[in-house]
């Protein structure tokens, strides 16, 4: 498990300070952070998606006073709000695009309404690309000018960055590197979006989990057949335990996923040619914390290795993020940064 970073008294902290609010489909992670990143107060609260857009806004903007609050800072103390949301983004409209898991929230002026709530000027960025940007800014990635984050969950969210800049594409699909074609063939898996042979269908927990059914199905001998019997859901936790334990079924399962993961990362290399790749996400199989997921990085760096060009293969750092589930407000408050900052430029003047 990934440490919570130590919160900073208010007199350490370099100002302005941000705030950054992470959207998720039960929680709302919310914190505020220093000009270095640091963060003062963290807090958690309940979305209730069911009560509607206007009231989660609300709610969010409440918490945002509320934070400061609590620290005794004054208002103006804090420059801006970021708010990473799930799903496609109009991020010029402010408003989140058909989101599946938010019914009733698309085309809801989420942005200016949390910032009414607030009384603060809001950046609204993609949860996947507020979380590389917070590896960018505070993680594993800060020593890089460019990078791709990985998240392996229920899907494969992705984020890019290049210098300060997020790739967000012409119509907010950039960076959707789980949907990277790596099986063409007219018996690959099908997707969560309706298409066949995406990355995700093969190194997402979805994915994975759907191809363990299918070798317990076979007869094949595991002790997976055991612990299901027993009771234990079948998830990607208990494929590492058993990894751990020197199951040979859950094993070739975690690192079947490695190789699949490698040919999308090499996809994405020779389109982008980020400093280094992270993984993070709720599935990496205990992570570097464990036997089990260091195999798995290493496996997945020794497929990118056989398949990418030499100079590529001698640079590139693939390791795993280390802001856990703190990336995302983090990311969030940082682009919140970013965009402060950029507003405080005076523009060129030409003669």
């Amino acid at each position: 498990m990934t440490p919570t970073r130590p919160c900073i008294s208010v007199a350490e902290a370099q100002t302005p300070c941000y705030v950054g609010i992470d959207l998720g489909g039960t929680t709302i992670k919310l914190g505020v952070v220093d000009d270095l990143g640091r963060p003062l107060v963290r807090t958690t609260i309940d979305t209730r998606v069911e009560n509607g857009p206007e009231d989660g806004a609300c709610r969010m903007g409440q918490a945002v006073r509320e934070a400061i609050a609590a620290l005794g800072l004054p208002q103006t103390a804090v420059a801006r709000v970021g708010l990473g949301s799930p799903g496609i983004l109009d991020v010029c409209a402010g408003v989140m695009v058909n989101p599946t898991n938010f019914p009733g929230w698309g085309g809801f002026p989420l942005r200016d309404r949390v910032s009414h709530h607030c009384g603060l000027p809001v950046a609204l960025v993609n949860d996947a690309n507020a979380a590389a940007y917070g590896e960018f800014w505070v993680g594993s990635g800060r020593a890089f000018r460019s990078l791709v984050l990985l998240t392996l969950g229920t899907g494969v969210g992705c984020g890019i960055i290049i210098g300060d800049v997020l790739v967000e594409g012409e119509n907010g699909h950039g960076a959707e590197c789980g949907h990277v074609l790596i099986d063409p063939s007219p018996r690959a898996r099908r997707c969560s979006c309706g298409q066949t042979g995406h990355l995700e269908a093969y190194a997402s927990a979805t994915g994975v989990i759907q191809r363990a059914r299918e070798a317990l199905a076979s007869g094949r001998p595991t002790t997976l057949a055991r612990r299901v019997a027993d009771g234990s859901d079948l998830t990607p936790r208990l494929l590492a335990e058993e990894a751990e334990a020197g199951d040979a079924l859950a094993t070739q399962i975690i690192l079947r996923t490695a190789r699949y993961l490698a040919l999308g990362i090499v996809s994405v290399l020779h389109t982008i040619d980020p400093a280094c790749v992270l993984l993070g996400g709720a599935m990496t199989f205990g992570g570097r914390e464990s036997v089990v997921g260091q195999r798995f990085l290493r496996t997945v760096r020794h497929h990118v290795k056989r398949r990418t060009f030499p100079t590529l293969a001698a640079r590139l750092q693939i390791d795993f993020a280390s802001l856990g589930t703190e990336a995302g407000y983090l990311g969030a408050a940082g682009i919140a940064r970013l965009e402060h900052h950029k507003s405080r430029r005076k523009p060129a003047v030409w003669p």
